[in-house]
């Protein structure tokens, strides 16, 4: 009999560093934790699971409900141009694919703290992996952490993973 695999669920961001159209230093961080701790080499005993979400008074962007499983859905999706974003999700697409470990990604709008809720909600994964930029207490009062709410509210075990030290920028709410 076949069990079926693990779903980590891995929300994904773009890097908010100007000129810097990549992920996030902190999801990025959080899902090569996931490959490299998780994962390892049992790649069939895994599905990954990407969210994406936009904030909805950032970009004006139209929700998008698409499952994208592999890099030829990019190309397809790209050449429409209806996306944005569309270059972080097929980042991470073809790293899960490099690798062979299954995956599915998706885009929202919203409140990402609330969406990435909602999400774990309706998806229901077994685990869900948040990068963190590992902010002081100051900090934390103005800015806010997504992870840090959705360690409190989200319907599945969460794990946060900070960035490495050396990758902070000079402004640590930068990532």
């Amino acid at each position: 009999m076949e069990r079926e695999p693990t779903r980590v669920m891995v929300a994904v961001n773009e890097s908010t560093i100007k000129g810097k159209p990549h992920p996030s230093i902190s999801s990025k961080r959080a899902f090569e934790w996931t490959l490299e701790k998780m994962v390892r080499s049992n790649t069939s005993d895994f599905k990954i699971l990407l969210l994406h979400v936009h904030v909805v008074d950032e970009d004006g962007f139209d929700e998008v409900d698409s499952i994208y499983a592999s890099p030829d859905d990019f190309r397809d999706m790209r050449e429409s141009n209806k996306s944005k974003g569309l270059h972080l999700l097929e980042f991470f697409v073809t790293k899960c694919h490099e690798i062979g470990v299954s995956c599915e990604a998706w885009i929202k709008k919203g409140d990402p703290k609330d969406v990435i809720c909602q999400e774990v909600s309706r998806v229901r994964p077994d685990l869900l992996v948040l990068g963190s930029r590992g902010l002081g207490r100051f900090q934390k009062v103005f800015v806010g952490t997504v992870s840090g709410f959705c360690v409190k509210h989200a319907e599945c075990p969460v794990l946060t993973i900070k960035r490495n030290a050396d990758e902070t920028p000079s402004d640590p709410a930068d990532d």
